[in-house]
């Protein structure tokens, strides 16, 4: 099996040393310690690491979140930063990085190891999130006659026909597809969601719900009812207009 490759990015000799000692000892493979971003930046492509130790508080022009974020653009790579300091500020400036995990100098060799292990877990979960969101958007048929969707749902991809839904809802990183008989949580966005479906059955009345227009009982602003299941749902001030556009109205 092949040994996690680590790239170290600390400007203190001995404590970048210290680093390298312990995840040889731990089984990793460091490829490159370096103490300055640009130098970082510049190996990154060649090494390939699978994981990045940043300290925040670096010598030359980047600071550690700077170059991690270019990093991040450019070639994807998780990063743990390693930083002295814990304040609320310090936290809040990485969050702009979307780092994989901290550690706060000095550690303990365990807190090291558990850190990065978990940072490489949740990459992998990441991962394959965007790889399940990718096959979804394969699958979905968008030529005109088709009239169904495939939905990544309980492990499997299910079949479901544009007039079976009623109603989607949005669900932080998740959408909600209400049909007449079943519920299907999948991740994708409002956004994807009103990509796919047909506009001339759908629309959007609030940030967080898209309903099928010929399933709509009875409108009361600020709120609509949807037939059969007989949900309310909120109609957004800046969807009203878009909204009663497409009604039929007498």
């Amino acid at each position: 099996m092949a040994k996690t490759k680590v790239l170290i990015v600390e400007d203190e000799a001995i404590i970048a040393k210290d680093i390298e000692n312990v995840l040889t000892k731990a089984g990793y493979k460091v490829v490159g310690s370096f103490p300055t971003g640009e130098a970082a930046i510049a190996a990154v492509e060649e090494l390939n690491p699978d994981i990045i130790l940043m300290d925040i508080m670096l010598k030359g022009d980047l600071s550690g979140i700077q170059a991690a974020e270019i990093i991040r653009e450019k070639s994807n790579i998780p990063v743990v930063f390693l930083t002295a300091y814990a304040d609320e500020n310090t936290v809040d400036k990485a969050r702009s990085a979307i780092p994989y995990g901290y550690i706060v100098k000095p550690f303990k060799e365990n807190e090291l190891i558990a850190t990065i292990e978990m940072a490489l877990n949740k990459y992998k979960e990441d991962e394959d999130l965007k790889k399940e969101r990718d096959m979804l958007k394969n699958m979905v048929i968008e030529k005109s006659d088709q009239d169904s969707i495939f939905v990544k749902a309980d492990y499997r991809l299910n079949r479901v026909r544009y007039s079976d839904i009623y109603y989607i809802e949005a669900l932080k990183d998740y959408v909600v597809i209400n049909t007449e008989d079943n519920i299907y949580t999948t991740h994708t966005t409002m956004k994807e969601m009103q990509r796919i479906l047909p506009a001339k059955d759908f629309v959007r009345v609030h940030r967080s719900y898209i309903v099928r227009l010929d399933k709509i009982f009875s409108i009361k602003y600020p709120d609509l009812v949807i037939e059969g299941k007989m949900k309310v749902i909120p109609i957004g001030g800046m969807y009203r207009k878009e909204l009663f556009s497409r009604l039929n109205l007498v």
